[in-house]
C-alpha cells in the first residue's frame, strides 16, 4: 500500500539582499549565471528560530533560456540556542512572461501567480538541530524587490 506524504510547517526564512543591480554573467552556452549576496535574514517558526549569519553566503542562480531560474543558495543559520546550521537551497522558479515582467520590475506579485519551489539540505552538529539532516524538507518561495521569503515543510 502506498503512503501519501503529508506536510508539516517547520519554519520560514526571510533573506534580505543588497540594493542595486545584481551580478549577471551571460554564458557562452546560453543562459545567464547570476550572483547576489545575502545581507541578513531571519528564521521564524515552530521548529526553528534564529538568524541568517550576515555575509555567510549568497545565491548563484542560473537563468535559463527557457525562462526558468534554477537556484543554488548557500548560507549559515545561527539558531536562537547558538547552534550553527549550514543550509544549501536548490530549486526552480518560473512565471508567465507578463508575471515575470512584474517580478523583474520589483512589483509585488501574489505567490500563487508563479512557481517557486525549493529542496533544501542541511549540515549541523549532533544534537538539537540534527533532525534537519534526516528529514525531507520542501519549500515555497515568495520574491519581493529587496528580499525573499521561504516557507519550509517537513514531509511526514
Amino acid at each position: 500500500m502506498a503512503i501519501t506524504p503529508t506536510l508539516e510547517f517547520a519554519f520560514s526564512v526571510r533573506l534580505d539582499f543588497p540594493p542595486g543591480p545584481r551580478l549577471r554573467l551571460p554564458l557562452a552556452g546560453g543562459g545567464v549565471r547570476g550572483f547576489v549576496s545575502i545581507l541578513k535574514g531571519e528564521v521564524t517558526g515552530p521548529k526553528l528560530e534564529g538568524d541568517v549569519v550576515p555575509g555567510s553566503g549568497g545565491d548563484w542562480p542560473l537563468f535559463r533560456a527557457d525562462g526558468v531560474a534554477a537556484f543554488d543558495a548557500r548560507y549559515m543559520i545561527r539558531a536562537r540556542d547558538g547552534g550553527v546550521i549550514y543550509m544549501t537551497n536548490r530549486g526552480y522558479a518560473h512565471a508567465a512572461p507578463n508575471v515575470q515582467r512584474l517580478i523583474d520590475r520589483g512589483e509585488k506579485v501574489d505567490p500563487s501567480a508563479y512557481y517557486f519551489r525549493l529542496a533544501p539540505a542541511f549540515e549541523t552538529e549532533p544534537g538539537t538541530h540534527d533532525w534537519l539532516t534526516r528529514s525531507v524538507i520542501v519549500g515555497t518561495g515568495e520574491k519581493q524587490a529587496d528580499h525573499s521569503i521561504f516557507n519550509y515543510f517537513v514531509v511526514l
